[in-house]
């Protein structure tokens, strides 16, 4: 019974020890294993997303290249389509955008030119060239004023580069100029047609129709109407200095518009 008893003691410690042993390399072991695959696993997911970052700039490049290629051999439609493929890769790419933008304005297609031109500068607001492609694409639009001031912002990137202050400032402010005197000569021509329709002299009773006041009534209505001819018949030009000119164009049967003298209305008056 002794030996049973110490032999049961003896195993008893022996085994704990073991047991305690053994479950301390377990825990060593099961940890390793872990935190190691867990360090390959995090390592792994970045050098794969390096490697498809990668792959997505060099096929929009190639893709970007490809656009340019059928671009320059007139060919803008499927230019288009490379290109809007490459800006799904590279979504953050001002080149994409710019050359996109000067294509759609060469199809006329101004809405869309201003939107991808307005990107490319979103995504480099020092770029100069980008500034210059939305001024472009703003002139097609029929932003002058725009226009203008993308021009200007180009200008000050880049002050060197005279095509920006000698083509296009000084054709966008030509245009601007001309816009306004156009605006100008519609105020003017509204003004006039409107005195025609509410003549003052119109409005009047007179008591004697052969007295002079009846006769300076009618020559004050016949220059508003003659000035409100010219008026219509007339173009707002700007020349290569700068200056705006009015020039009148004769339509095709008309005659020439002159204004009645009160002599003319009194012979009228006789007969």
């Amino acid at each position: 019974m002794a030996s049973f008893g110490w032999k049961r003691k003896a195993g008893e410690k022996v085994s704990k020890s073991v047991v305690q042993q053994f479950e301390a390399e377990e825990d060593k072991a099961a940890i390793r294993p872990r935190d190691e695959e867990e360090v390959d696993w995090m390592r792994a997911v970045k050098r794969r997303r390096e490697e498809l970052l990668e792959d997505c700039a060099t096929r929009s490049r190639r893709l970007k290249d490809e656009g340019a290629a059928l671009a320059e051999e007139g060919r803008h439609w499927e230019a288009l389509k490379k290109w809007d493929e490459a800006i799904q890769m590279t979504p953050d790419n001002p080149v994409l955008y710019e050359m996109k933008s000067q294509v759609l304005t060469v199809l006329h297609e101004v809405f869309p030119a201003v939107k991808a031109a307005e990107m490319a500068v979103k995504f480099r607001p020092l770029w100069w060239e980008g500034w210059q492609t939305l001024g472009r694409a703003q002139l097609n639009l029929g932003e002058v004023d725009l226009a203008v001031r993308s021009f200007q912002v180009a200008i000050h990137l880049c002050p060197s580069e005279r095509p920006l202050w000698q083509e296009d400032l000084r054709w966008a402010c030509r245009l601007q100029k001309q816009q306004s005197a156009t605006r100008e000569k519609l105020r003017q021509e509204e003004e006039t047609k409107r005195q025609i329709d509410h003549a003052p002299e119109l409005s009047r009773d007179y008591d004697d129709f052969e007295s002079d006041e009846v006769l300076a009534a009618c020559v004050a209505v016949a220059e508003r109407q003659t000035r409100y001819e010219e008026l219509r018949r007339t173009a707002v030009v700007v020349d290569a200095e700068g200056n705006v000119q009015n020039v009148v164009t004769e339509a095709e049967g008309s005659e020439d518009a002159a204004t009645p003298s009160i002599e003319q209305f009194i012979k009228a008056r006789g007969l």
